[in-house]
């Protein structure tokens, strides 16, 4: 049998305004400059579950505004983790019986990992591959739509299993950047510590995602440096006082942020850049918000700054809230589930001045200057860091 896996690239913003301005998906677009092109690890984890009697392809499709057939339509769902029900899925297609639906309910064993299919990738139209090292967040926050479609619970993967992969990667690209396909990698402190020091002699640089708490380890810092970590994305959600209940399980975020800007520091002098994100348009926001967190940011003077709008994902708690409350903008819109289009009536402000607030707070953070500003910034503290350190 032949099985393509198609990887639909990125999400695009819907409102022309925002797209002209180059918002889109953050991370991955500056000012409508691909920074970050990287394939779907997910379909090489499947293509590596895949019996060697069926001839498999990965296939990029570089854009694909109304995708009519596969939007639409679709003869098996598979709702959670693949990996489980992956092998289900083809023993069916191949008798001919696929079934509507493949539930996965039990979590994914990261130890049973098969090897991704690197190989099936021409690696030359990328400039990072992605490993995966943990899976899931100890945290709950309302809007977190990453974790909660999968399964709850945090998982990690044997540091032997993450080598073996960051190997094979090797064979196929001599020096790598490599990005941990991660929700929060640093949650487990102790196997971050492993795999830091795991990583330490490899020789390559690598960027992922993880919470503030990292910046409280510094003999973590200090072993992340050494093994080649360039930046960390973090989500700040909003710096401001008050902002509590986003974190669903024990307020946690809200008991960090009087910290955020020792710990932004800390993080970055020890040469790892920080990349915050932002979410405008919270319940808690007002006109003033905007100017309020323009002046947090110019005080952090993150290296790289991510500003989205609060978006209500099917099956978060805040979809659910929502839609509750009737304040969707319509709920099956899924094309404008982008981070910047408006998809919801916010509490305090109009739907119009919530995307005036994003435009002109974004001209601000983006900036040339401004930007060039936070790249100096950063050089000089790294620099003097390391004069203390000599």
């Amino acid at each position: 049998m032949k099985i393509g896996f198609l990887a639909l690239s990125g999400i695009r913003v819907v409102d022309p305004e925002l797209q002209t301005t180059g918002l889109n998906l953050p991370g991955f677009v500056d000012r409508s400059k691909v920074i970050a092109s990287l394939p779907s690890l997910g379909l090489l984890t499947l293509a590596g579950l895949t019996p060697a009697e069926h001839e498999v392809r990965y296939i990029d499709l570089p854009d694909v505004d109304a995708p009519d057939i596969t939007a639409a339509h679709a003869d098996a769902i598979v709702v959670g983790e693949g990996e489980p029900s992956w092998p289900l899925v083809l023993r069916d297609l191949t008798a001919g019986r696929l079934q509507r639906g493949y539930p996965t309910t039990a979590p994914f064993n990261l130890a049973d990992a098969p090897m991704p299919r690197f190989e099936l990738l021409d690696v030359s139209r990328y400039n990072r591959l992605t490993i995966q090292t943990a899976r899931g967040c100890p945290w709950h926050c309302e809007f977190c739509a990453a974790s909660i479609r999968l399964h709850p619970s945090y998982r990690t993967k044997p540091i032997p299993k993450i080598i073996a992969e960051l190997h094979r990667i090797k064979e196929l690209w001599a020096a790598p950047f490599i990005e941990f396909a991660d929700d929060n990698t640093f949650a487990d402190k102790r196997h971050g510590h492993a795999l830091c020091e795991a990583l330490a002699g490899e020789h390559v640089r690598w960027f992922t995602e993880t919470d503030i708490s990292v910046a409280r380890d510094t003999p973590l810092l200090e072993k992340m440096r050494r093994a080649g970590c360039a930046q960390i994305l973090i989500g700040l959600e909003d710096p401001a006082e008050g902002t509590e209940g986003m974190e669903l399980k024990g307020n946690w975020k809200a008991r960090q942020r009087a910290r955020y800007l020792e710990d932004i520091r800390r993080i970055q002098d020890h040469g790892i850049t920080v990349n915050g994100c932002f979410v405008l348009g919270l319940d808690t926001h007002t006109a003033a918000s905007f100017d309020q967190l323009w002046e947090f940011i110019q005080e952090s003077e993150l290296y790289e700054i991510q500003l989205t709008v609060l978006t209500p994902f099917p099956g978060t708690p805040l979809y659910e809230r929502f839609a509750r409350d009737g304040r969707l903008i319509e709920p099956f819109a899924w094309e404008k589930r982008t981070l910047f289009d408006v998809t919801y009536q916010p509490a305090h402000l109009s739907v119009a001045a919530l995307r005036k607030g994003l435009l002109d707070l974004a001209a601000k953070v983006y900036n040339k200057e401004f930007t060039g500003f936070r790249r100096r910034q950063f050089i000089r503290r790294k620099l003097a860091a390391e004069e203390r350190a000599a």
